[in-house]
C-alpha cells in the first residue's frame, strides 16, 4: 500500500492526541523514513497537534505524505503547504489569545474579578499571620 513496509492503525477516539500506535509509530521511526497516511485528520487531532507532530518528524529527518491531500513534504511544495499550515495554526492561536484577553479585560471593565472566590476573609488571614509571626505553630500546622 503505497509502498510502506510497516502499517500502524489506531482505533481510539478522536478526540485523544495520544494514541498507542502513534505512539509506538514515533518510538520506531528514523531519519530517512518517511511516514505516509491516508488524510491529514488521520494523523493529527487539531491543526495545532498537527503541526507539532510535523515539527517532531522534521527534526528527526523523517519525511511525511498525506495522500488525500496529495502534501509531500519531501519535495519543496510540500514544505510550502506545511509552513502555510504552520502559519494558520499560528494565527489561529493569536486570534483566540487576543480574543480571550479582550474579554477578560471587558469583564474586568464591568467590575466582575475572575477567579474562585477565596475561603479566607480579612480576619481569617490576620489571624493566620499571628500564628506564622508567633512562630509557635509550623506552616504544615497553620494550614491544618
Amino acid at each position: 500500500m503505497a509502498g510502506c513496509e510497516r502499517l500502524f492503525t489506531d482505533h481510539a477516539s478522536g478526540a485523544k492526541a495520544h494514541r498507542p500506535e502513534l505512539d509506538r509509530l514515533l518510538d520506531v521511526i528514523r531519519d530517512g523514513d518517511t511516514l505516509i497516511v491516508w488524510k491529514l485528520d488521520r494523523l493529527g487531532r487539531s491543526v495545532q497537534n498537527l503541526v507539532d507532530l510535523m515539527n517532531l518528524l522534521q527534526s528527526r529527518g523523517v519525511g511525511f505524505r498525506s495522500l488525500t491531500e496529495n502534501m509531500d513534504t519531501t519535495t519543496p511544495g510540500g514544505v510550502l503547504i506545511f509552513n502555510v499550515f504552520a502559519a494558520m495554526a499560528q494565527f489561529e492561536r493569536d486570534l483566540i489569545r487576543e480574543r480571550t484577553t479582550a474579554g477578560l479585560q471587558a469583564v474586568r471593565a464591568r467590575g466582575h474579578v475572575g477567579g474562585r472566590p477565596s475561603k479566607l476573609n480579612e480576619k481569617k488571614r490576620a489571624r493566620i499571620r499571628e500564628l506564622y509571626q508567633a512562630g509557635a505553630l509550623t506552616v504544615q500546622e497553620i494550614a491544618d
